[in-house]
């Protein structure tokens, strides 16, 4: 397929429009559009209306959408982002992976999560940049999530590239409830939530989970959670404030990902080796974050809205992993140990307000960020979680400053612009407590212009032309660093943002009642995929990139018991230079994924009876920059089955994996050396997927 080229597409659609007929351009083609107005579609589990957003591939989702779909992790909410999936290389107390657009996000890097308005991404991370772990999510809580893909937004920016997710939380519930679930494995969950009226005419909510889980690996995982949120808030939409204390502690053990030769032989060292097996057991770690939020907002009788919000967090994590098992260090094994203990404090400020711009109609937005990360991170080498040597620790003291603005602006009925400038800086100082020659403070600063052009609507259907640009910053370590910590030999030290720049085409229709349909061709190039990769204590080099695809979406509702959902996804990754690494040559990016489906029917208010089923499809992608070595698709379905009782109970059966596919969550191709082996060994390295998993939960609203 020929490379695609959108950056003049604005000016051309331009253009195009100025060499229509004087008729066309007249009051004659005014008159005969129609008003842009928003269409609710009552049933809907998402706010994707005509007239609700400003690019195709932006949109809402609902609470009620959560309530009808099985989830195997926290972190799986984001799955209801069309074309985003999420899955697990190691265990569940750690971030998840996520896929989007071409991108394997590792654990966050390019798409940028918010809860309740505070950051998820941890910059400078000690695991991996943009480290985004979800665990703490409590789905029963999710009011709404709005998503955004693509560098179009001039309110989004540090790892918002191929895409953000700000997640909501309820302030109110209608009714306190208690649920508990029981499932395979010992999975054992409870929950408890209410909000009440309390002086003031405020609210106050709390929440309490406490979840355990030995999943399905022979090596028990143990993992125990305990999550908790206090929220009051006084107001209302119009005006109004909220303040949030969260808190969340997690520990677990690990099965980490194995060669797939071990599973294919069936033994390890004379002992019978499956697929749910370890070769390290001591793998594993504990994470913890506690946080204070608030936010005030308030609206003038001129329609001006004010907005501040501002956190303080405290967030932990410790992580002992091995991934190469004994290929560098033969006789105590290769695991390593990755500390990061940061306080994390953050303010940001709006102000929107309605103007003329000339003879227009206009809206703008402007607004101030500021985030400070103060972090203590380290890397170790480790035998059974006993420290034998250290690598590298670093104190970082990271600022992120940014200011953007953006307006709206109504040519016409049937054209609207958004253009928007955002400005952002990074300053970072990096303490190399063992490697002076590490030490240093670098900064960075870059500008990002983003434009967005909305078309009719026509017969029910408007048309979108998106560009802009957008950034990620790089873990401060890579941006002043000088000596290898482990060899001393020299290293190049790397920027502190790397620009990515972005185009979108699309179009959303209800032209056929009742379904929302649209449809997005993108193209998104990245200046350099340099990381730091937080396993080794140095950077790895990779070159510019260019990711594009199709993505269709579906949301129908033929039938008001009868909601019907279709995502489709189609993404081709490579490298520019034709060079990954600096070693493997080839043009393929390892471990995108080139095709996402996700598919739900459900079947809903059949008297007392809800029933939802979701198939999910990754399909192959590169483990290889040559493309020699490709992974495996997946199919995974899973069921829900909802009954409510007229006493305030409602019983859930959940199948995750209904059909019991055999299938990996993540698979690498990287060199491994087993204890017997002679030499290093190039082989896929795999994650099971979970087999069938059979949880049912009783829930009581009082």
């Amino acid at each position: 397929m020929p490379s695609m080229n959108f950056q003049f597409l604005p000016l051309a659609l331009l253009a195009l429009l100025a060499l229509l007929p004087p008729a066309l351009q007249g009051q004659e083609l005014l008159a005969a559009a129609e008003p842009l107005e928003r269409v609710e579609v009552s049933g809907h589990h998402y706010d994707n209306a005509i007239g609700s957003s400003d690019a195709a591939s932006q949109g809402v989702v609902r609470a009620e959408l959560l309530k009808v779909r099985p989830l195997l992790r926290p972190g799986e909410v984001l799955e209801t982002v069309p074309g985003l999936v999420v899955t697990q290389h190691s265990g569940d107390g750690k971030a998840n992976q996520y896929f989007l657009r071409g991108f394997n996000l590792d654990h966050g890097t390019d798409f940028a999560t918010t809860v309740n308005g505070m950051p998820v991404n941890m910059p400078t991370n000690a695991h991996g940049q943009g480290y985004s772990d979800l665990n703490f999510l409590i789905p029963e809580l999710v009011d709404r999530i709005d998503y955004r893909k693509g560098p179009y937004f001039a309110k989004n920016g540090d790892f918002s590239a191929a895409g953000s997710a700000d997640v909501a939380y309820r302030t109110t519930l209608e009714a306190p409830f208690a649920q508990a679930t029981l499932g395979g494995e010992g999975y054992r969950r409870l929950l408890g939530a209410g909000s009440a009226a309390v002086a003031g005419g405020n609210t106050l909510l709390g929440a309490l989970e406490v979840m355990r889980d030995d999943g399905p690996w022979t090596l028990k995982e143990g993992l125990r959670r305990t999550n908790g949120l206090l929220t009051l808030a006084g107001g209302s939409s119009a005006a109004g404030w909220s303040t949030s204390l969260m808190g969340y502690d997690a520990h677990w053990t690990s099965t980490d990902q194995v060669p797939q030769r071990l599973i294919s032989a069936g033994s390890y060292l004379g002992r019978p080796f499956g697929r749910f097996d370890a070769v390290d057991p001591s793998d594993g770690g504990q994470s913890s974050r506690a946080s204070l939020s608030a936010e005030w907002h308030d609206t003038d009788a001129g329609g001006a809205r004010t907005q501040v919000s501002g956190f303080a967090l405290h967030d932990a994590l410790k992580l002992f992993s091995n991934f190469t098992y004994r290929m560098d260090r033969p006789e105590t094994g290769d695991q390593f140990s990755q500390s990061d203990d940061r306080n994390v404090f953050g303010l940001q400020a709006s102000r929107s307000f309605d103007h003329g711009w000339g003879p227009f109609a206009a809206r703008s937005e402007v607004g101030l960020q500021w985030r400070h990360d103060r972090i203590h991170v380290g890397l170790f080498d480790t035998q059974d979680r006993q420290l034998i040597a250290t690598t590298r620790v670093d104190d970082v003291r990271e600022t992120l400053l940014a200011a953007y603005a953006q307006t709206a602006v109504e040519f016409t009925p049937w054209l609207r612009g958004l253009f928007g400038l955002r400005a952002d800086r990074v300053d970072a100082h990096v303490d190399s407590l063992l490697e002076p020659r590490n030490t240093g403070s670098a900064g960075k600063a870059l500008l990002s212009p983003k434009l967005s052009l909305v078309l009719g609507p026509w017969s029910r259907t408007e048309f979108f032309v998106n560009t802009g640009s957008g950034f990620h910053s790089n873990d401060a370590r890579g941006m002043t660093t000088t000596a290898d910590p482990k060899t001393g030999e020299a290293q190049q030290r790397v920027p502190g943002l790397v620009r990515a720049r972005g185009s979108e085409l699309g179009l959303r229709t209800e032209i056929v009642p009742g379904l929302q349909s649209s449809l997005a061709l993108w193209r998104l190039d990245f200046a350099s995929e340099l990381t730091y990769s937080g396993d080794a204590g140095t950077t790895a080099a990779n070159g510019p990139s260019r990711r594009y695809g199709l993505e269709w979406n579906n949301h129908w509702v033929p039938q008001p018991w009868l909601l019907l959902d279709l995502d489709l996804a189609w993404t081709h990754a490579r490298f520019k230079d034709n060079e990954s690494d600096g070693i493997t040559t080839g043009p393929f990016v390892p471990n995108s994924v080139d095709r996402v489906f996700t598919g739900t029917v459900t079947l809903k208010d059949l008297g007392p009876w809800t029933v939802s089923l979701t198939e999910r499809y990754i399909g192959a992608g590169a483990l290889t920059a040559d493309n020699s070595v490709r992974s495996s698709a997946s199919l995974v379905s899973n069921l829900r089955v909802s009954r409510k009782f007229s006493t305030g109970t409602t019983l859930s059966l959940d199948v995750l994996n209904l059909f019991d596919r055999r299938y990996n969550d993540i698979e690498y191709d990287y060199a491994t050396q087993l204890k017997g082996e002679a030499a290093p060994v190039n082989d896929k390295v795999v994650h099971p997927g979970e087999p069938r998993t059979v949880r049912l939960t009783l829930r009581q609203a009082f």
